[in-house]
């Protein structure tokens, strides 16, 4: 486990000439592991007549690098557990990383303290998953609106906080008389509006989401989605947004990162990924988006056990599951390599040409 993460770290970090200069975010070579093994004592296991300390970690993260350009919408995708939520919030300094760099608008974030960070939630916010659970069912809707407000403008009077969040609820669509209501007197669609009118009263220049449509109905996540576009395309925001559904994807996203256990298959366009994918995963996530018209190859079935992020397998960590596996994709972790059309992809079978 640890030659894995050493290799990891090694083949993983991208050279100086991948690094853009106009990236609002970069993330270097992280890593995130969360221990399994309790407490001190709850480690300790008795082992050829010793008593040895034993530790057991999930691998959430391993080595991911992106680069956020400014303006663009940066949708992660992968099945459930990939790790992408981890890597989101990783990003807001909501979970620490155990390896790696974060770098916001060329300065380094993932090392500092809340106090330090507190300069940078002004232009980070997030919208979480859940409305229902991100509300504080204790605080009215003008209350929560307000809050933030206070914390990063304590020099603003109440009649400024009023217009501002007057302005702010009226832009997601929410009626500002509606302010003295609290969140369980709304809908799944309108307190998530809420929670996206909250993340824009600070002005912030970046937004993580955090599959923020999938607990909502059909018939709401276009309006979500829309008002999330509108606000982008008003605002100059820049997104990074977590999600499962590609079809979400095809309509919302700039560029595409594919995760696959903790790791990133394939960086490309929306275009070019839904044109050409490249990586076996990709190819059989998309081959899986059911379509009113069938102009795409038949459904790819992965065969093999889905690997555990307890115990990594050795090499590429697709290689269980994926068709065109030789002995080098057993033994040695793909790096992800810039292709003719700008797509990276970290997959021996394209580097070699098989694929």
């Amino acid at each position: 486990m640890n030659a894995q993460a050493e290799t990891l770290s090694v083949t993983s970090t991208p050279t100086q000439n991948e690094e853009s200069s106009d990236s609002l975010l970069q993330i270097r070579g992280l890593k995130k592991r969360f221990s399994l093994s309790g407490d001190f004592l709850d480690q300790l296991r008795f082992k050829g007549g010793k008593l040895v300390r034993h530790q057991e970690y999930v691998h959430a993260i391993n080595g991911v690098n992106l680069d956020i350009k400014r303006g663009e919408a940066l949708c992660v995708v992968g099945e459930s557990g990939c790790g992408k939520s981890t890597v989101a919030r990783t990003v807001m300094g909501l979970i620490t990383p155990s390896e790696g760099e974060i770098h916001y608008g060329g300065e380094r974030i993932d090392h500092l303290s809340s106090r330090q960070l507190l300069p940078y939630r002004k232009r980070m916010q997030m919208i979480f998953q859940n409305p229902y659970a991100s509300l504080n069912p204790r605080m009215t809707i003008q209350q929560t609106l307000e809050e933030p407000l206070r914390l990063h403008h304590p020099d603003w009077n109440q009649a400024k906080i009023l217009d501002k969040v007057g302005d702010v609820m009226r832009s997601v669509g929410i009626d500002p008389d509606w302010g003295k209501r609290f969140g369980h007197e709304f809908s799944g669609g309108q307190r998530q509006r809420i929670a996206i009118a909250r993340a824009l009263a600070v002005d912030p220049e970046f937004i993580v989401a955090d599959e923020p449509i999938s607990a909502l109905d059909v018939s709401i996540q276009a309006q979500v989605l829309n008002l999330l576009m509108d606000a982008q395309r008003d605002r100059n925001l820049t997104y990074l947004f977590i999600t499962h559904d590609l079809a979400v994807v095809e309509h919302f996203g700039t560029r595409v990162a594919v995760m696959y256990l903790g790791t990133v298959c394939e960086v490309a366009t929306t275009a070019t990924l839904f044109a050409k994918p490249r990586h076996p995963y990709t190819q059989a996530l998309l081959s899986a988006i059911p379509r009113l018209k069938d102009d795409r190859p038949q459904h790819i079935r992965l065969t093999g056990e889905v690997p555990t992020p307890v115990n990594l397998p050795s090499g590429c960590v697709f290689h269980g599951r994926c068709p065109y596996v030789n002995d080098r994709c057993k033994r040695e972790i793909p790096a992800l390599q810039t292709q003719d059309d700008g797509t990276r992809v970290a997959c021996h079978a394209v580097e070699e040409g098989r694929l």
